[in-house]
């Protein structure tokens, strides 16, 4: 098994806050990433995807296509926006980086060929703070 990782970085604002609470409440929990006023975070995206290689290209799948259709699937929507009010597969969504992670990949499971297999999305928020996601695995 053969794995390529592919990395893009995008840009997007946010609020943390759940409307059930007060505002002091979400405060406490959220602290700044509450703001009414929005925050935002310079993102770094990798996908991996995994697979056996192509005999004819030597490929478990092209890289620059992969790029192309992360590009086109996420980046697009995604880079410069705000998520809580821009992002059509955020909607209704707490705009964590846990739930932006798996609404990457499920926005990308839709849009890849059969030979272009998920194995993780990495998101990092900050240098220090990133997540995993494999799929529900």
């Amino acid at each position: 098994m053969i794995y390529l990782t592919r990395v893009e970085n995008f840009n997007a604002a946010h609020k943390l806050s759940n409307p059930a609470w007060s505002k002091e409440k979400n405060l406490e929990v959220f602290g700044k990433c509450a703001n009414d006023n929005w925050h935002g975070h310079n993102y770094e995206l990798h996908v991996t995807i995994k697979g056996t290689p192509d005999p004819e290209t030597g490929f478990v799948f092209n890289a620059k296509t992969l790029g192309d259709v992360i590009k086109d699937v996420i980046i697009e929507k995604i880079d410069h926006r705000n998520l809580n009010m821009d992002v059509d597969f955020m909607a209704g969504k707490f705009t964590s980086a846990e739930n932006l992670a798996i609404a990457i990949w499920d926005e990308l499971a839709k849009n890849l060929p059969p030979a272009a297999q998920l194995h993780c999305i990495k998101l990092y928020e900050t240098p220090r703070i990133y997540v995993e996601y494999y799929g529900g695995q």
